[in-house]
């Protein structure tokens, strides 16, 4: 008996080392690459070029980030990201809570089932088939080069998800809840916007992170709508400092550092209601 206990301790243990390594590797291969951009972003220039590599800079140096700041007009950049961002996030959610909210309620409907299949089979369609025909339609609208029709774009394109993933939320929660509320007196909006809502918080930051991050790292369609240097994107901008000349290291690396703080924040005060949301969240079979 003692002896079929210690093979099952020795077990165990063996278990937990192997899944401890997995663990370490996997974080190992997600955290070096962020470790070597921050290095090298705060390498003297003449240091990332050197051999054998210097995996810690001489000195602290904040050239790249002068450079990205100074000369680059990143400011410009950011600020036109955060706008289009915000602006889709927000737009994205607000129709995904509502096309959710019907998905849910309405789910027996052989046309609610077919929408969303509908939605499921846009999750497997490759984005770069869509571009030509976006682009003429809005070249037609004289839309191109438009901030606000890029973050309508975007808004769009993140409805989808954002809705399927709302519906597993409002599915969690009994329609006699809302039914109470209509018995109160409310309409059905004022029971969606006041009583069921304020219930999903996490799931409802759990779609607006997503949708930020996708649209804050999105490069294809802001490269393909947008043509002015005063109205770029950020990972258009990051995007521009590769050219035939090379590639300046420590101001790509400034830029990539200072375009993670924003994605950085948000799942970092939002990562309880992320991490709720997405628990929540499953679609029941």
């Amino acid at each position: 008996m003692k002896q079929y206990s210690s093979k099952k301790m020795v077990k165990r243990g063996f278990g937990r080392l192997s899944r401890f390594i997995a663990l370490a590797l996997f974080l190992a291969f997600a955290v070096l690459p962020l470790f070597w951009i921050i290095i090298t972003s705060l390498k003297p220039s003449q240091e990332i070029y050197t051999f054998p590599l210097r995996y810690f800079p001489s000195r602290i140096s904040f050239a790249g980030y002068q450079k990205l700041l100074g000369f680059a007009k990143f400011g410009t950049y950011f600020a036109n990201s955060l706008w289009i961002s915000l602006l889709a996030s927000f737009g994205g959610l607000i129709a995904s809570v509502l096309s959710g909210f019907a998905l849910s309620r309405l789910k027996t409907s052989k046309k609610i089932q077919g929408l969303l299949l509908v939605l499921y089979f846009t999750q497997m369609v490759p984005s770069f088939l869509l571009m030509t025909p976006l682009f003429l339609m809005l070249s037609k609208m004289g839309l191109t080069d438009n901030r606000l029709a890029l973050a309508v774009v975007y808004a769009a394109t993140t409805v989808a998800f954002g809705a399927i993933m709302a519906k597993g939320f409002f599915d969690r929660i009994p329609a006699s809840i809302e039914e109470a509320a209509l018995i109160d007196g409310c309409d059905p909006f004022t029971a969606l916007f006041k009583v069921i809502l304020p219930i999903t918080l996490p799931g409802l930051v759990a779609i607006f992170s997503f949708a930020f991050v996708n649209v804050w790292n999105e490069l294809f369609l802001a490269v393909m709508l947008i043509s002015s240097d005063r109205k770029l994107t950020v990972p258009v901008a990051l995007n521009s400092f590769i050219s035939k000349a090379g590639v300046s290291w420590d101001v790509m690396s400034a830029g990539i550092v200072v375009a993670l703080i924003p994605t950085m924040v948000i799942f970092a005060f939002g990562q309880k209601y992320i991490v709720a949301g997405l628990t929540e969240g499953g679609v029941k079979g």
